[in-house]
């Protein structure tokens, strides 16, 4: 009879020890890899906003529907395999929903209804846009003899020719007189040969004057543009089309439990991206252009938005176009893609330098994302809150640095006044006052929080085994971080398991666990960024790192192409691996046949060094090629080399200047080790 009992009670404690194991496996929580509801704790964080917004405020969807004069019933935009690089059509969910889901914070799905509204638009007479083709807006200034200028001709090239078509159905085919791109992010000069050809551009050794008279087209840019364009997509391009995965959101599927808009849009389009040279650089506030009866006047806003970045005013169409320095959202000091720091005391001063300069004839705003404002009390409004909102960020940061807070303490600590919480154009869409706090401190005070301790830390992946050895028992700290998931605690619960799993990527568990938080995290958000990061690290957690590139933009051979011979030179530098190219000393002068340049060039020690302008007869060798061949380098085609290098001296020069070099991976690990 005991040992019956002694029985029972063993299979009892097995059967409770499976039941345990199972629940906590696919129970309640479902730690599994499927998509969860929003929890109880997320339903009431996305209710509250309703006490926080004035949600019957209808002023900017009326904004942002005024002056439509077409839209086809369904846009989904292909590339010529049949991929589709940019769908409205995905966004339909949004019309579906009578009440809105509790897997959406209710203000970032406002705007995504917002950005939802798409077509040809009238802004005002002579000046249209195409709206929710891509992630930019296509504008179109009317000129006195029927002829466009156009404004950031999108991302993709597929984008804006579709966006051309709708401009040529509706109001007819015209000449284009000059293109303006207004800075040098790609999504506003990628689609330009969706909109002109090559061929077509004006000779950009001619003066603008000479160029417009020409009857060819000008293509007109701030100072900089192309070196800011290129180094940006090249340099560090790799890692920020991979970041930019996490902050547009491309991996993931759009509805009411994934993507939604992300402040200047509804995302990124995933089609070719092309790039021409520019012919004209304006240099200074107050440059006046006349194109076919349309005056511009311009003002240089550098270090806003973007490193040079340019303002345009129309004088006879009482009409201000600001670029991207207002566009109806809180925009990023810092991006999460990785970019260089913006400074927002900079940004504020020059919206209010647009003010002084053009705000008292002013009727109507308009810019490259999102919607126009009119009425001149309205537009002085907007771009004053919008200054005011970014100088806070700045000045209110800088106070607590000097308090001696570090960029955690800060980020935690700062809120926007109630009045500009309230604003619906400066609410936290795309950047956060949280991040852009950061992005502050960095911009001042750098990496370092002034703790010894942070000087030098661990590895991520050692940090992580050195707290499991501390912690002890990995299944008891998912046991305590499960019940701080029932308590709402999804940041504490994401990072206790995300430490888990760089301890042990293979820790399922864990790993389900992290990506029930992050997702919770991801409906609470206000953010479209931060939703779209929190997702697609979900995603990845459940079902690992898929490594496709199908859903990411296509490289552009056009930038490669139009790299100066010394920025080629400084990429090959930087894809060498220096532990590999330890042992290689070599030397050689390079001759470019089609600009006649000439460099000396060392690799030692893993470093590339080059002078300009000199050949030395010490060198191992002298190769000799059009500008292209070094592609052939960074690529290491060697059936290419031959063909477009020539080498005369040590034939093994191309081996060795190659074989340490790394292949740039745009899939790399960011969630897990």
């Amino acid at each position: 009879m005991r040992n019956r009992l002694r029985t029972l009670m063993l299979i009892f404690l097995l059967l409770f020890a499976f039941v345990f194991a199972y629940s906590f496996e696919t129970g309640p929580l479902n730690l599994n890899n499927s998509q969860k509801e929003a929890t109880a704790k997320t339903a009431e964080v996305n209710r509250s906003y309703y006490s926080i917004l004035d949600f019957d405020d209808e002023s900017e969807y009326e904004f942002a529907t005024r002056g439509l004069i077409v839209a086809p019933e369904i846009l989904e935009l292909k590339d010529g395999s049949g991929k589709v690089v940019w769908s409205q059509a995905a966004y339909g969910f949004v019309d579906e929903f009578e009440t809105i889901p509790d897997t959406a914070n209710p203000s970032l799905w406002r705007d995504t209804v917002l950005n939802h509204c798409y077509g040809l638009f009238e802004v005002c007479e002579g000046i249209y846009q195409v709206r929710g083709y891509d992630l930019t807006n296509l504008t179109l200034i009317e000129t006195e003899c029927g002829g466009w200028i156009i404004f950031d001709p999108l991302m993709s090239l597929e984008c804006s020719e579709a966006a051309m078509r709708l401009v040529e159905e509706n109001l007819g085919k015209r000449p284009i007189l000059a293109i303006v791109m207004s800075h040098p992010h790609v999504d506003h000069f990628g689609g330009i040969k969706g909109v002109i050809q090559e061929e077509e551009v004006a000779d950009r050794a001619l003066s603008i004057e000479d160029q417009i008279s020409s009857g060819k087209i000008p293509i007109i840019v701030p100072e900089g543009f192309t070196e800011h364009a290129v180094s940006e997509n090249l340099f560090a391009g790799t890692a920020m089309a991979r970041r930019a995965a996490y902050q547009y959101g491309v991996l993931l599927e759009k509805s009411e439990r994934d993507s939604l808009a992300m402040g200047i849009g509804l995302g990124q389009s995933t089609g070719t991206l092309t790039f021409i040279l520019p012919t004209h650089e304006v240099r200074k506030t107050g440059e006046k252009i006349v194109i076919d009866g349309v005056e511009m006047i311009f003002q240089m806003t550098p270090g806003t938005e973007a490193p040079t970045e340019m303002n345009t005013y129309f004088p006879q169409l009482k009409a201000l176009w600001l670029a991207e320095n207002c566009t109806g959202t809180l925009h990023n000091l810092y991006t999460l893609r990785g970019a260089e720091v913006r400074d927002g005391n900079t940004w504020a001063k020059y919206i209010l330098e647009a003010i002084t300069l053009f705000g008292s004839e002013t009727e109507v705003t308009f810019q490259s994302h999102n919607w126009p404002h009119w009425g001149n009390d309205v537009v002085i409004k907007y771009m004053e809150d919008t200054a005011a909102v970014y100088k806070f960020i700045h000045d209110q940061t800088l106070m607590y640095i000097n308090l001696g807070y570090t960029s955690d303490e800060i980020s935690n600590m700062i809120h926007l006044p109630e009045y500009f919480g309230k604003v619906w154009y400066t609410r936290q869409y795309y950047g956060t006052v949280a991040h852009n706090a950061k992005a502050v401190y960095q911009k001042y005070m750098g990496w370092y929080d002034a703790n010894p301790v942070h000087l030098n830390p661990l590895d991520p992946s050692e940090r992580a085994r050195k707290f499991v050895e501390y912690l002890g028992d990995p299944e008891r700290v998912l046991e305590m971080a499960y019940k701080d998931f029932l308590a709402g605690e999804y940041q504490w619960v994401a990072e206790i398991t995300n430490i888990l799993v760089y301890a042990d990527p293979q820790n399922m568990a864990a790993r389900y666990l992290c990506a029930d938080a992050l997702e919770q995290l991801g409906y609470q958000s206000e953010s479209g960024t931060w939703r779209n990061a929190y997702h697609t690290a979900a995603l990845e957690l459940r079902i690992g790192n898929l490594k496709d590139e199908s859903k990411l933009a296509k490289g552009s051979a056009d930038i490669l192409a139009n790299l100066t011979v010394e920025m080629l030179l400084d990429y090959m530098g930087m894809l060498i691996d220096a532990n590999e190219a330890e042992d290689i000393d070599i030397t050689f002068n390079l001759v470019l046949t089609d600009s006649d340049e000439r460099y000396f060039v060392h690799l030692f020690h893993g470093v590339l060094l080059y002078y300009k302008d000199q050949t030395r007869e010490t060198s191992d060798a002298t190769l000799t090629c059009p500008k292209i061949g070094l592609l052939t380098l960074i690529s290491r085609n060697e059936a290419q080399q031959k063909q477009l290098i020539k080498v005369d001296g040590n034939e093994d020069i191309l081996m060795k200047l190659t074989q340490a070099m790394v292949t740039m991976d745009r899939t790399f690990n960011i969630v897990e080790p």
